[in-house]
């Protein structure tokens, strides 16, 4: 894979960093070197929560704290960040090492998503907050401009604990059943038990929270099929 230059990415970007350095920590994985993007990504998070939840606000004056809750989350997930990422075409740009080259992260969701996370970061040390929101606003203009907060659908976990709540039973138990690969590609196998539904049923993920909700979907499909 051959790792274009940052110039052309900042041109994607619509923004040029002054310190440079930001930028290129931003773009190298834990796989590449100590001083990665792990520390940028923490901050670039909390500031991209932040700064969509603020945008929702002001744009949806009437929708409910769920309904902003549930758009919020269709926008910071780690797949529509991956896809924003690949909009922007920032894996052509990413410093990883070689296991990781070997094994094509540039395409890997979790990787696009934290490294989208880091530049935001990034460019909040470089420039400052109001860049920050103006950068997101630009990056996020058609996906919010489509958005319908009334129209989210609940995630699978949140559905299947209100419908137990609903029916006065327990909430579910969810418990990691393997962990496989290395840290920073690793696969999560999660199982998902119900009172009164006879069937363990599993999830697998990139993480625990996605294997989780896997798995609380597979249950719903078989809650729901049963008579009542």
């Amino acid at each position: 894979m051959k790792v274009l230059n940052n110039d052309v990415l900042e041109r994607r970007l619509h923004y040029s960093f002054q310190n440079k350095k930001l930028l290129q920590q931003a773009l190298t994985h834990k796989s590449a070197h100590h001083k990665n993007n792990e520390r940028l990504e923490f901050l670039g998070d909390a500031i991209l929560n932040f700064v969509i939840a603020d945008l929702l606000y002001q744009q949806f004056e009437y929708a409910s704290e769920g309904e902003l809750t549930r758009a919020r989350a269709s926008l910071v997930n780690k797949n529509t960040l991956a896809e924003v990422a690949q909009e922007l075409s920032i894996g052509d740009f990413l410093n990883l090492g070689i296991g990781e080259q070997r094994s094509g992260g540039f395409r890997r969701e979790s990787i696009l998503a934290d490294t989208f996370e880091a530049i935001l970061g990034a460019i909040y040390l470089d420039s400052g907050f109001e860049q920050c929101r103006i950068s997101l606003q630009q990056w996020f203009l058609k996906r919010m401009a489509n958005l319908q907060p009334e129209n989210q659908e609940k995630d699978p976990k949140t559905r299947l604990q209100e419908w137990l709540q609903a029916n006065q039973k327990p909430l579910p138990k969810y418990n990691i059943i393997s962990i496989i690969g290395e840290p920073h590609a690793q696969t999560f196998t999660v199982s998902c038990e119900v009172q009164g539904c006879q069937t363990i049923v599993t999830g697998i993920g990139s993480s625990r929270r996605f294997a989780e909700q896997e798995a609380a979907r597979k249950i719903l499909e078989i809650i729901l099929d049963e008579p009542s």
